[in-house]
């Protein structure tokens, strides 16, 4: 294991328990993480925020702990993106079954921001629980955690909330602000937020100097816990169906390298298909469109029977088009750069207004007549440029007839966690369930499937633009904080597997994984492979046959595979801080067992 991936991957690098009688909680940097009553996780996370007027998160220093029987005090400070607070975020024992959580927070010069104050994670376990909602006015509605990942907020106007779940009574409260949840699974985050700053209160909002934010959250809880049963073998069934999804990546959105340097060789059978976005806005989309075509370039493909499963002897390319609102004319010139290249499919997005990031039907409009003018006949997806959530949002918008649904999975967009990264696995399925559901047949193609945002969708400030027509700057993910050191990490090989098996949801054609080379890369800039390599070569080489696939029993453990002439072959993927020996059953009643480390995947 890495320190950029700790020893338990369930766990970020540092990482402390407290336990005051009943009451357990993990400290995970300027988190106060799985609190839990008698072995009963109540709350998945309470911390302190702040957000810029970018919905950019100001990261918290934890200066100090103290800790006693009673209470763990974080003393924290914020200093950048313009924040400059310091205070408190406290845990602290309260009577029999009660716990609050508080924090005090002083800003020390005006600052604008879109949220900052306490935020509460609940597990995604308590999916169909009914909950209780105490409003501002005293008055009490009957609801339920989302079963299904809802598009909009699931409870408002929010003062408290009660429930009752696997043997415990839970009733939480919340102080200094009107708060409101939202279904974080959008995001494919592990979890429903309740947050304060209501959205349709106007933001960014500023706190002044001198000012301070003071919340709290009551937690009360009795009943015993029914504790899960955890068994000395792991099983998988896994069941035979169509084709697993082609792999794919993105083209490389990295500066070029120094003249002295060359550009890395890419000299391999895999990928299938390069996805390659291109802002119209930008001085250099051509060079980025060089780039992800690079010495690949023959005639253009025609349609094909079944698009979604291009020529593996070539690879070809998966276009998307950010519109130029000054000149929605200039898609006509950028269609007509792509008649000398193999194409899979194309489709275009609005950067902003009313179908911000969402491919609706005037922007499939002016794409078809660019299409028809170049004499080009390729496959036109739809769908958001962005995140699920934009999709699950605004599908309504995406105009009939088209060839195939398009979205990206962000993990690390609310936080930057390694346990973050881990619990989106399971909620992976359900996105990927969910949007074959809204693709109503068509073929789902998702990706760019990156560990950060390969853009902002949530600025309120015009994205930087390179100010060359070539790539020297890079262009897309590289103007932006978006590389993460663990694209390197060898439990990454891993944990793209379990990705692959949770989305692998037949429906889904085509799943692009990170870039060709680079920051966000599965190769270095120098061309050299990084782990995470050997994981997407291991699974393009299952296309093709049969697939075969299964359900996780606990979001840690997955396996997929292919039924081939030559038997099955199947990948499984521990994530789990401790070797896992996971049986697997093939159809037929065959099995397969294998001892797999933590932190790694093994091909049974």
């Amino acid at each position: 294991m890495t320190e950029l991936w700790s020893s338990d991957p369930v766990v970020p690098g540092r990482s402390r328990p407290w336990r005051s009688g009943p009451w357990t909680l993990e400290v995970r940097d300027d988190e106060l993480a799985d609190i839990a009553y008698e072995g009963g996780v109540v709350l998945r996370s309470v911390r302190a925020v702040v957000r810029d007027r970018n919905w950019d998160t100001a990261a918290f220093t934890v200066d100090r702990i103290d800790s006693s029987d009673l209470a763990v005090t974080l003393h924290v400070r914020s200093s950048s993106l313009g924040a400059e607070l310091s205070g408190i975020v406290r845990a602290e024992v309260r009577g029999p079954g009660r716990l609050r959580v508080l924090t005090d927070l002083e800003s020390q010069s005006a600052f604008a921001t879109n949220r900052t104050g306490l935020v509460v994670l609940h597990p995604p376990g308590l999916a169909g629980t009914t909950m209780h909602v105490r409003h501002s006015d005293g008055t009490i509605a009957d609801s339920r955690f989302p079963v299904r990942i809802t598009p909009h907020q699931p409870a408002l106007d929010i003062a408290g909330l009660s429930w009752s779940h696997d043997g415990l009574e839970v009733d939480v409260r919340f102080t200094g602000d009107v708060f409101e949840m939202e279904d974080q699974r959008n995001w494919t985050d592990a979890s429903y937020k309740t947050y304060s700053r209501p959205l349709a209160l106007p933001f960014p909002y500023t706190l002044a100097a001198g000012e301070r934010v003071v919340q709290s959250v009551d937690t009360a809880v009795s009943g015993t816990s029914i504790a899960p049963e955890r068994n000395r073998v792991t099983r998988i069934r896994l069941v035979e169906g169509p084709p697993l999804p082609d792999i794919g990546t993105a083209a490389s959105t990295a500066a070029d390298p120094a003249p002295e340097d060359e550009s890395p060789a890419i000299d391999t059978p895999w990928p299938a298909t390069v996805l390659v976005e291109l802002d119209l806005a930008t001085r250099n989309w051509r060079a980025a469109l060089d780039r992800a075509a690079g010495p690949h370039r023959s005639a253009p493909v025609r349609r094909r029977p079944d698009a979604s499963r291009p020529d593996h002897a070539r690879r070809a390319l998966d276009v998307r088009f950010v519109l130029d609102e000054s000149d929605p004319a200039s898609i006509d010139e950028a269609v007509y750069a792509l008649r000398a290249l193999p194409v899979a499919r194309v489709t275009a997005f609005w950067p902003s207004g009313p179908s911000r990031d969402v491919s609706d039907l005037e922007a499939i409009a002016l794409l078809r007549h660019a299409l028809a003018e170049a004499g080009l006949e390729v496959d036109v997806a739809g769908g958001a440029r962005s995140h699920f959530t934009e999709l699950n949002r605004e599908h309504p918008r995406l105009p009939r007839g088209l060839d195939g649904i398009v979205f990206s999975v962000t993990p690390l967009f609310h936080s930057l966690t390694t346990a973050q990264l881990v619990e989106s696995l399971p909620v992976q399925r359900l996105v990927a369930a969910q949007g074959v559901e809204i693709a109503a047949g068509h073929p789902v193609h998702i990706g760019p499937i990156s560990l950060r945002p390969h853009f902002n969708n949530v600025a309120t400030t015009p994205p930087p633009r390179p100010a060359h027509d070539d790539l020297r700057e890079g262009y897309g993910a590289a103007l932006i904080d978006s590389a993460d050191a663990r694209i390197g990490a060898p439990e990454l090989a891993a944990w793209t597997v379990a990705s692959a098996a949770a989305l692998a949801v037949p429906g889904v054609a085509t799943l692009a994984y990170f870039e060709e080379w680079g920051p966000r890369g599965v190769r270095a800039a120098d061309g050299s492979s990084r782990p995470v390599l050997d994981a997407v070569t291991a699974l393009a080489e299952l296309g093709g046959d049969a697939g075969l696939r299964g359900e996780s029993p606990d979001g840690l453990v997955w396996a997929l595979g292919a039924s081939t002439a030559q038997g099955a072959v199947v990948l499984v993927a521990n994530l789990d801080h401790r070797a896992r020996t996971v049986e697997v059953e093939l159809p037929g009643g065959r099995t397969r067992t294998a001892e797999v480390s933590p932190g790694a995947f093994a091909r049974l």
